[in-house]
């Protein structure tokens, strides 16, 4: 056999898998833009077990299942959907799993992950009914900028948190920190970093700022050197430990469903807008092989909740590959590979201090808010619940209260101005769904000051 034709093989098996010529693109472009997708949400596997960690969870553990269920995910939408789409934990979801639902609320994380198991079971079954789309296409889009906006003010703020840029204050709730400590100005660098960079279209700012930070700190005595490479870590500890029955209780209901309603239009929202990036959508937000998208999306929640690792959907970091060129999935198949190699690369992961993570929760909240342009701010019926949404969620600590504050916000403006024909079917049934469990399901009072 030549050498030509031996080279010609595997080049032959990635045309007729990915269609690489049918979407104008070559084996070593998307091995490129895989890389590239890679490098800008690797900081999911640092950051994702530190917030982990404080609902008590084993941090090397969810390291491991971190890396894992991206690894899943992303080589699913690959090889099903052809995708250029990387899957991977949710920012967001997974701070209010750990600071609100276990350590607001009070449940175990056992408990609260069987919470994110149902939810994702809830969108699983949504879009097996085809209700997915349906819903997507009747959310007023006030409601959706508002929930993505209040989730990345709620990102932010426990950014500025764990960096101690805000601390509690008897009299203000909370105040301005010490900005003579290490954890201030560090995290304080690390976000500017991270937005300088990121404002200089360099890709990989996230992680870069964390490995920047972490060095100081090492440098300062902060951290402590555990080498680089070893065997990835048990996770007996997490892996087989979701209290899936556990979590079937009525005080959850609304939890559950603030799992599965976010996730769903976060998600969903990323879908569209990368594929929209890669050139694939129609007038209509459609592309080839949503329906398969869809299924690999909800079915890696399901898998991710019962390893143990808080809701997965696609990352929005993927348009960094398409916009090197990824247009297929063999993109997505490259990222998985570098998630599974990354596995053992647990001891750095161990390395990085809290502070290092902050900066890219507070640069996640700066993305996740610039939606709010979208809402027509002169129409007080679109922008009061936008805006009541948005803030409540930081404000109440809970996210399941800001999307339940502004659906019913939204009918309450619309019925009092006089609109009532512009709320849909959709919309009432949700409010309706809040209402009662406000009315009936027993709400738990947080205490701002003991989450500091």
């Amino acid at each position: 056999m030549s050498m030509s034709s031996t080279n010609s093989a595997p080049q032959g098996l990635l045309q007729r898998v990915f269609k690489l010529q049918e979407h104008g693109t070559t084996a070593r472009t998307e091995i490129i833009a895989g890389v590239t997708t890679f490098l800008t949400m690797v900081y999911i596997i640092f950051v994702n077990p530190q917030i982990l960690a404080a609902a008590h969870m084993d941090i090397k553990a969810v390291f491991v299942t971190t890396c894992l269920i991206a690894a899943f995910g992303s080589i699913l939408m690959g090889l099903v959907a052809n995708l250029p789409i990387a899957v991977a934990p949710a920012m967001g979801l997974n701070a209010f799993f750990a600071f609100v639902v276990v350590g607001a609320m009070g449940y175990s994380w056992e408990v609260a992950m069987g919470a994110i198991f149902w939810g994702a079971v809830g969108l699983l079954l949504l879009t097996l009914f085809r209700i997915r789309y349906w819903i997507i296409a009747h959310i007023p889009l006030s409601l959706r900028v508002g929930i993505t906006s209040g989730i990345g003010l709620f990102i932010a703020m426990m950014g500025l948190k764990n960096s101690g840029i805000i601390i509690p204050n008897n009299d203000t709730i909370v105040t301005i920190g010490n900005f003579a400590s290490h954890n201030v100005l560090l995290g304080a660098l690390g976000f500017f970093i991270i937005a300088i960079l990121a404002a200089r279209n360099i890709h990989a700012a996230i992680l870069i700022s964390i490995i920047i930070t972490t060095v100081i700190g090492l440098l300062l005595g902060d951290v402590q050197y555990q080498g680089v490479f070893s065997l990835p870590p048990s996770v007996t500890t997490v892996v087989g430990k979701v209290d899936i029955v556990g979590a079937l209780d009525i005080s959850l209901s609304g939890v559950i469903f603030a799992f599965m309603l976010v996730n769903l239009f976060d998600s969903s929202g990323t879908l569209i807008g990368v594929t929209d990036k890669a050139g694939l959508t129609n007038e209509k937000g459609q592309f080839p092989r949503m329906k398969q998208a869809l299924y690999v999306d909800s079915l890696s929640s399901v898998a991710g909740s019962a390893m143990g690792t808080s809701s997965v959907t696609a990352f929005i970091e993927s348009t960094s590959g398409v916009s090197v060129g990824g247009r297929t999935g063999l993109t997505a198949v490259i990222v998985g590979i570098l998630f599974l190699l990354a596995i053992f690369l647990s001891p750095l992961a161990g390395m990085v201090p809290s502070y290092a993570t902050a900066g890219a929760l507070i640069y996640v909240g700066v993305l996740m808010t610039s939606s709010l342009t979208r809402v027509k701010w002169n129409d007080l019926t679109e922008s009061v619940p936008a805006f009541i949404t948005a803030v409540m969620m930081p404000f109440s600590f809970s996210i399941t209260e800001g999307i339940a504050l502004g659906f019913i916000a939204y009918c309450v403006m619309k019925i009092g101005t006089f609109r009532w024909k512009e709320i849909n079917l959709c919309v009432v049934i949700v409010s309706l769904l809040f209402i009662f469990k406000i009315l009936l399901v027993d709400t738990h009072a947080i205490d701002l000051n003991n989450l500091f």
